[in-house]
């Protein structure tokens, strides 16, 4: 069964007297445990895609389940806990709390959105911090760590619930080649690991090129 399968998906806005097509009838299916990449020039589409997917902003029509649930109707409190319970989000920009640690960032959806007992939280984020290899970097803030750093702070705390669909809108984006090329590493790990799939919106060929399925936008809708 699929973890995501879009039939006839659309998204259309207004803006003033202007309705913008974002999204025009697409269709797509994510498996379990992938690895698959949106991509496609500014405009294409890409986010608006990873937004439904993650429940943030209905579709207009069609169809779309997640995680064997259909997402097109649920109202903004059950889109907030579904995506609590079922979805980790990765920005380009870290959107890591400053005033927390490293350790307090992971543990932040296990407190304050699923309310894990304090035992449970901790052993979680211990384990955490070892797999994406930040052990002993638990006391430090966002501003005493790299970039790279900071992105694995975010994969981790992506995992933090033991969600099975990561989205990761530009992960790579404020990072050098190198550090890209680790964080890109270290995500196949965790979906090897723990069987998470990671579902990119994203221009950057290197996330590209490590996809196993890329759907390409363009205009809205999907070419290949």
């Amino acid at each position: 069964m699929p973890l995501v399968a879009a039939r006839n998906l659309t998204k259309t806005y207004i803006s003033g007297d202007i309705e913008v097509k974002a999204i025009r009838g697409v269709d797509f299916t994510i498996e379990p445990a992938s690895f698959v990449s949106f991509v496609g020039p500014s405009g294409s589409g890409k986010s608006t895609l990873l937004n439904m997917i993650g429940c943030l902003d209905p579709p207009s029509s069609g169809s779309l389940e997640v995680v064997g649930q259909d997402v097109t109707s649920l109202s903004a409190r059950d889109s907030a806990r579904f995506r609590g319970d079922h979805i980790g989000f990765i920005f380009q920009d870290f959107n890591l709390i400053p005033v927390l640690t490293v350790f307090e960032n992971i543990e932040y959806p296990l407190q304050m959105v699923q309310n894990w007992p304090v035992e449970q939280r901790q052993h979680r984020v211990q384990e955490l911090l070892a797999a994406v290899g930040m052990e002993g970097q638990g006391n430090k803030r966002p501003s005493q760590i790299s970039g790279g750093q900071k992105q694995r702070v975010a994969v981790a705390r992506a995992l933090a619930s033991k969600a099975k669909l990561i989205l990761a809108d530009e992960p790579t984006a404020n990072l050098d080649r190198v550090t890209a090329f680790k964080i890109i590493d270290l995500m196949k790990k965790m979906r090897d690991e723990f069987g998470t799939s990671f579902v990119f919106s994203t221009h950057d060929p290197k996330v590209v090129e490590n996809a196993e399925i890329i759907y390409t936008l363009e205009d809205g809708k999907i070419l290949q």
